[in-house]
């Protein structure tokens, strides 16, 4: 049993992920959470009978989450049940709509039929995009802190992997022609809130992750991931603590020695790990002068990435579409100029539609449907007064 003792700010993933592989490893942790549940936005919620996810609806390389169970010396499906979404999804143009597989060969039976001469592109995609992610993988899994990580000798290696004066448009360009299936492989890009036309020509490993490991879906929705990493951390002795709010992060000479909650307690503890969101752990959690390198100044010059507007709708019926459905925009170049340029709201958007029950029947209730539907808009700095703009965009149209 290790002595130290462990203050983890935020159940969110990371923070979860961090406290059951350090109480696992003997250290005493304890995690403050200010809502009811614990996962962060990887949590759902219901309303009345509608359960919904907060944030994500899918995720890929599931033998990270084995790997990170397996070094807190549990199996993750013991806890965890998970299911492979098969289409990945359906992408819904103006005149096709494409459904990539989670099996690249039937994938590439589809890209045939409705791109022919294309499949031989999506080869070279996968091969050519399978070696930048070999050699890109070790260098995401270092961890860089100081200048001289970033030309070790596996990140200059990686170097010529990077696409380096390419967007991710540009990148995907040399496989294909069709420009709907350029966006069938760039609009992961919008997971970060960015453009396919200024995001790095390197993030195309997004799409290929997808293509190669699948998507996956878990049974519960991923709350269930959440409450099982909490299960382990109270089975290794630590604490979660829910409806308890971090006020500040306590320091001497910059380093963290506790944590001050709302309620006025202060607790001491050897180290603390925030897993807050970040503009709000700066702004804060801390003070300024015990910041270095990001202060509340500097970060009100950076550059916001797009926002989302979000329908969560308990619908009495049911539909026949698949889990996950992405419509385009009939100019979508247009639709991610307004959204990311000209942060304005587009007249034809861009929209995502979650429509969980067909691979998780525990989602609804017979005769009624969960659907959440999202779609990219500009941040707040465009100063939409979305107190209108809400009821317009909630209206069904005629």
């Amino acid at each position: 049993m290790n002595n130290k003792r462990i203050a983890v700010v935020g159940a969110g993933p990371g923070g979860l992920a961090a406290a059951m592989m350090l109480s696992s490893w003997g250290y005493h942790v304890d995690v403050f959470e200010k809502h009811g549940v614990v996962g962060g936005r990887a949590s759902n919620f219901t309303i009345d009978d509608y359960r919904f996810e907060r944030g994500p609806t899918f995720l890929s390389m599931p033998f990270i989450l084995e790997e990170l169970f397996a070094s807190s010396g549990r199996v993750f499906s013991d806890y965890v049940q998970l299911k492979r979404v098969d289409p990945m999804y359906d992408l819904i143009f103006p005149n096709l709509t494409f459904q990539p597989s989670s099996d690249p060969a039937l994938t590439r039976e589809r890209i045939a039929e409705a791109f022919p001469g294309e499949e031989f592109g999506y080869d070279r995609f996968m091969k050519e995009t399978g070696k930048k992610w070999e050699r890109l993988l070790p260098v995401l899994q270092t961890e860089h802190r100081q200048l001289r990580d970033y030309v070790s000798k596996r990140a200059i290696k990686a170097l010529p992997n990077l696409s380096i004066g390419r967007s991710l448009y540009d990148e995907l360009s040399r496989f294909f022609k069709d420009e709907r299936l350029k966006l069938s492989f760039t609009f992961q890009s919008k997971y970060l809130g960015m453009s396919p036309w200024k995001c790095p020509g390197a993030f195309s490993i997004l799409s290929y992750m997808e293509h190669r490991y699948g998507v996956y879906y878990p049974i519960g929705g991923f709350q269930s991931i959440a409450n099982a990493m909490k299960t382990i951390i109270e089975e290794n002795g630590g604490n979660v603590f829910t409806h308890t709010e971090v006020s500040k992060v306590m320091t001497k000479d910059k380093k963290a020695i506790g944590i001050s909650l709302s309620s006025g307690e202060a607790f001491h503890y050897d180290q603390v790990i925030v897993n807050a969101d970040f503009g709000h752990a700066i702004t804060e959690l801390f003070e300024e002068e015990d910041l270095n390198r990001w202060t509340p100044r500097k970060l009100k010059k950076k550059q916001l990435s797009c926002s989302s507007f979000m329908l969560y709708l308990g619908v009495k019926k049911t539909f026949d579409a698949n889990h996950h459905n992405i419509y385009f925009a009939n100019d979508y170049k247009k639709n991610v100029e307004e959204i990311s340029e000209k942060l304005v709201l587009s007249k034809d958007p861009s929209f995502y539609v979650h429509h969980p029950s067909v691979s998780d029947s525990s989602v609804d209730k017979t005769g009624q449907t969960s659907l959440y539907v999202l779609a990219p808009v500009p941040n707040n700095r465009s100063q939409i007064d979305w107190s209108k703009e809400k009821k317009r965009i909630q209206q069904p149209p005629d």
